[in-house]
């Protein structure tokens, strides 16, 4: 009985070893294969030489040409506004502003008037004298010539002084008088007013600011990259013309939902590139912001717009989508056997989305623009839209290579 014990658990794993010998002596061969390969499917594009206009994005904030802040010359209360004097008002160049009490300035001028009467009447009676004088020394026979005394020239240059000096209190007077009244210097808008009816004003009290609306100027930053194709007016030392072109700007402001649109050149740049973004600065001009035209609503001071600034044209460049750029100046063609090529090009701009090369690329070449971060020379790929077979791919290599070896001289 003890000896069953012992034996039965070795005869149930000899069994059990047998039976899996068995299973693995008898069981299918497994094969090996090779999983197919998988071909990238790429989007591409057919480039074509075309002409570029090359436009260059920049924005800013627009700014008054000319901004002034009124002062009085003379002191007073003031005793009339215009109707048109309050912050947003519109004035053309001589409309009074506003005005002081003339009074006092008006007795001003009637004393200086009688100041100058009577150096009139001064100096004619000193040429009286100094007549009566020369008659005066020829009745008395005596010899010689009179002296400046005898003939009174001291008291009579001294009456003609007195009547210059009459005369320049007597403009001066007019000067104040004519100060009372606050004259527009150009036409414009009222940025800020701080005086009304009643208040008393004294010279250095600032009665409002306002800036001109003939038009206005906003600064644009440009990048090195831009200034290559973007021709502005400079200023040479020992020159009186500006040299170079006035090109047209684009400037754009959204408000709201809605977009709008002015039209602008270029009037000059400013002498130095800023130190902290290392950009030129160019100065666009928009004239007559405040015009009506349609339903824009005008240009006003302060807001921010973007602005496309015009360049020059680029003869014979290809046009390719950003996302077909490699490595900053590669792109992948795709050939006639459906294999990518990495080619070097030049990249003449880029602008959004879109980069313009000059030279490395021919009419008709086919640019991958999907992005395949490993993709290397000779690598088979699809092209999403086409199911070209193998023979037939065979075939198009065969006829395009074919073609190239006849065209050899």
């Amino acid at each position: 009985m003890r000896v069953v014990r012992v034996l039965l658990p070795v005869l149930v794993l000899a069994v059990g070893l047998g039976a899996a010998a068995l299973l693995m002596a008898t069981g299918p061969k497994t094969e090996r294969r090779q999983p197919p390969p998988v071909v990238p499917v790429v989007d591409v594009t057919a480039v074509k030489a075309t002409d570029y206009q090359v436009r260059a994005h920049t924005r800013g904030t627009v700014s008054p040409r000319t901004e002034s802040t009124l002062i009085p010359e003379v002191s007073g209360r003031v005793i009339e506004i215009a109707p048109n004097f309050r912050q947003g008002g519109f004035f053309e160049a001589g409309d009074v502003l506003l005005k002081i009490d003339p009074r006092d300035y008006e007795n001003a001028v009637t004393v200086a008037r009688s100041e100058l009467a009577r150096a009139r009447i001064d100096v004619e009676e000193e040429q009286a004298r100094s007549e009566q004088a020369v008659r005066d020394w020829k009745r008395l026979g005596e010899a010689g010539e009179p002296s400046d005394l005898v003939l009174r020239i001291p008291q009579l240059a001294s009456a003609k002084a007195g009547v210059a000096a009459a005369q320049a209190r007597l403009e001066q007077a007019a000067t104040d008088l004519e100060r009372t009244r606050i004259v527009a210097p150009y036409a414009g808008r009222v940025l800020e007013k701080n005086v009304d009816v009643g208040q008393y004003v004294s010279p250095g009290s600032v009665l409002a600011s306002v800036y001109a609306v003939d038009y206005v100027e906003i600064r644009l930053p440009l990048t090195n990259e831009q200034l290559e194709y973007v021709r502005l007016p400079e200023r040479y030392r020992g020159e009186q013309e500006v040299q170079g072109e006035n090109p047209e700007v684009i400037v754009t402001a959204r408000i709201g939902q809605r977009e709008f649109s002015w039209k602008g050149r270029i009037l000059r740049t400013e002498g130095a590139i800023d130190t902290r973004s290392r950009q030129l600065f160019a100065v666009a001009q928009v004239d007559d912001p405040y015009a009506r035209y349609e339903d824009r609503p005008p240009l006003k001071v302060g807001q921010f717009v973007e602005a496309e600034i015009v360049g020059e044209t680029l003869f014979d460049v290809f046009v390719v989508p950003r996302a077909a750029l490699r490595a900053s100046d590669q792109v992948l063609i795709v050939d006639d056997e459906d294999r990518l090529q990495r080619r070097q090009v030049e990249v003449l701009w880029s602008e959004g989305e879109q980069v313009v090369i000059g030279a490395g690329l021919h009419d008709g070449d086919r640019i991958s623009s999907t992005n395949l971060p490993y993709a290397i020379g000779g690598t088979p790929v699809r092209i999403r839209g086409e199911e070209r077979e193998p023979a037939e791919r065979q075939a198009r290599a065969a006829q395009s290579r074919a073609a190239a070896a006849g065209n050899k001289p």
